[in-house]
């Protein structure tokens, strides 16, 4: 298991640090994918960076909490035995493809390193299996491309080559942040199979950070909502679909773009997700909910609602089933 247990980040500031995660707890058991949703700004990669440790070079400090991988926890791991797990254990797919390669290095140079790194192979064993790894992602004359630079490359060919390098060692968990941002739509759909077929096959558990309910749905067997900071629901993904609990959950579903919609102004939440270090002491959504009412104003506790595995941190959950002032604001 991979397990963030009460996991609280802080962030650099003028001033002092900022919490910027606070009090996270998620699981992610193998051959599951675990989607993390909510707008930008609301600590998600923060949240996925720390599984590695990736924030520590820009000053983002652990304030609280623990990541365990196997019952082991990843912040107390001495450097060698991180880099092990780095790639090895646990991989990640960067969100922009053409800042997460290196514009100087050949994709075989790149791609052989990371096969050379975790597994104990001879550079022409390393090649052959970088080719291998290439069709994995449908990406033909592997030899060639390995000659190639990423600047000569699409965007959908740079992010499969980011995921053939995330597979290089056969790694138990994917970390996705956001993978088919940066891609059209018809790439984005090819991508989206690709990374189901490889989760399928090789029974990875993945982590999906997206503000996209769409792709949740494609890809996902639970889904956590995150707003700032805090998991403000979190369960299978049929029951968030068949009954979000949360007001925010129901304001970002109906935020999606309809089929039919052409001529239709498209839905927003008003206000913005409130900055670390301005966080109000209650139910950190008040702000820009219609429900919010005086027991709002106190913190809220993430099971504050529970039906089964579905969680809302919310005391208004009843009104939001039903409440005609939400789907007026909807």
């Amino acid at each position: 298991m991979l397990k963030i247990e009460h996991l609280s980040l802080a962030i650099p500031a003028p001033g002092g640090d900022r919490q910027a995660v606070s009090d996270v707890s998620l699981t992610l058991a193998p051959g599951h994918v675990l989607g993390l949703v909510g707008e930008s700004g609301c600590g998600k990669t923060l949240t996925a960076q720390a599984i590695l440790r990736l924030g520590e070079s820009q000053g983002i400090v652990r304030t609280a909490g623990r990541v365990l991988l196997d019952d082991a926890d990843v912040f107390g791991m001495p450097e060698p035995e991180l880099r092990t797990v780095r790639g090895g254990r646990i991989s990640m797919i960067f969100q922009e493809p053409m800042t997460a390669l290196n514009p100087v290095f050949s994709i075989g140079a790149q791609l052989t390193e990371v096969i050379r790194l975790h597994l104990d192979l001879t550079r022409p064993a390393a090649e052959e299996r970088a080719i291998g790894l290439l069709a994995d992602v449908g990406l033909q004359d592997g030899a060639g491309l390995l000659r190639q630079y990423p600047d000569s490359l699409s965007g959908g060919m740079r992010q499969r080559v980011l995921i053939a390098m995330a597979m290089a060692a056969d790694p138990d968990y994917i970390i996705a942040d956001e993978p088919t941002t940066a891609l059209d739509v018809s790439v984005q759909k090819r991508i989206i199979d690709l990374l189901r077929g490889l989760q399928e096959k090789r029974g990875l558990g993945m982590l999906l950070v997206t503000h996209d309910f769409g792709l949740v749905a494609e890809l996902c067997d639970e889904v956590a909502v995150m707003y700032a900071g805090h998991i403000v629901e979190r369960g299978p993904v049929a029951d968030i679909f068949d009954k979000p609990a949360h007001p925010y959950t129901r304001a970002l579903m109906h935020c999606r773009p309809e089929a039919d919609g052409r001529h239709k102004r498209l839905p927003a939440i008003s206000g913005q997700v409130p900055s670390p270090g301005k966080w109000p002491e209650g139910c950190r959504f008040a702000a820009r909910c219609p429900l919010a009412a005086i027991e709002c104003s106190t913190p809220v506790r993430e099971d504050a609602w529970q039906e089964g595995r579905h969680l809302a941190r919310c005391v208004k959950v009843m009104e939001v089933l039903k409440d005609e002032k939400l789907e007026a604001f909807l």
